[in-house]
């Protein structure tokens, strides 16, 4: 009898993204269906005003592989993916931003590297194969003199930790509570935790690309200080947790980085 394929969830977070999911969520399921993945699709309404909620419930009846769950007040990105990761049903799940801004072709080649064995996968705009379109220069100035800060500091090699696009399988996500980011900083708890705690992980390229209606949820002025509080517990994590945390496997593979 052949063992049930493995269920990949797509987790992604919606605050007042009504004019932006029918641009993210059909091409998506077309995608995974197309790559013969089986999957869900699970979309957190992180408490919106608009008409987010009205049109998840229109996709559902639309697409069986669809769900979606209302995340109350207080809202936040991290706490909405929070909540997406508490409820996910998959093997393994990928975090997919509802603006439009990350590719299902990538979806797709994130769980075909984590199949090779590992037990993540994360993103890099910035090596080759990856890109950017419409970064906004002041965003970018800033993101690679953050990541830039975050690989000085813990001595890696990998240069888009501030990415939310990355996959984990389930024992991953399992294995990282508890969880303190309640905002955007969650991007990059994920990954430092996972790392340090000796989860192995494959870097690969992917491709981002500008919103192309409504505006930015990300808000750097008030970020900074989230930022630098997750950073600064990880390295505290790091530094003291004096051998705790042992590798899950002998070799953590790292594919096409700068070096």
């Amino acid at each position: 009898m052949n063992s049930p394929s493995p269920l990949l969830s797509v987790v992604i977070p919606a605050f007042n993204e009504a004019e932006n999911l029918a641009q993210t969520i059909p091409p998506l399921i077309a995608c995974l269906i197309e790559a013969g993945i089986a999957h869900e699709i699970l979309v957190v309404n992180d408490n919106s005003s608009d008409d987010t909620e009205a049109c998840l419930i229109q996709f559902k009846r639309q697409y069986p592989t669809l769900h979606y769950v209302n995340n109350s007040s207080p809202n936040g990105f991290g706490l909405a993916v929070r909540c997406g990761l508490q409820a996910f049903k998959g093997d393994a799940v990928v975090i997919v931003m509802a603006d439009g801004s990350d590719s299902p072709e990538d979806v797709v080649a994130f769980y075909r590297k984590l199949q090779e064995g590992y037990d993540c996968v994360f993103g890099s705009r910035f090596i080759p194969g990856g890109k950017v379109v419409d970064y906004p220069l002041h965003k970018k100035i800033l993101n690679r003199l953050a990541n830039t800060f975050i690989r000085v500091l813990f001595q890696l090699r990998y240069n888009d930790m501030t990415n939310a696009f990355k996959c984990y399988r389930r024992h991953v996500i399992d294995g990282l509570h508890p969880l303190l980011a309640h905002h955007f900083n969650l991007t990059v708890e994920l990954p430092l935790k996972a790392i340090i705690r000796g989860f192995s992980y494959a870097v690969v390229p992917n491709a981002w690309v500008n919103r192309k209606h409504g505006v930015s949820k990300l808000k750097i002025r008030e970020m900074g200080s989230r930022y630098l509080f997750i950073v600064l517990y990880c390295l505290i994590e790091r530094l003291f947790s004096r051998g705790d945390y042992k590798p899950r496997q002998k070799n953590v593979k790292v594919e096409r980085l700068i070096t």
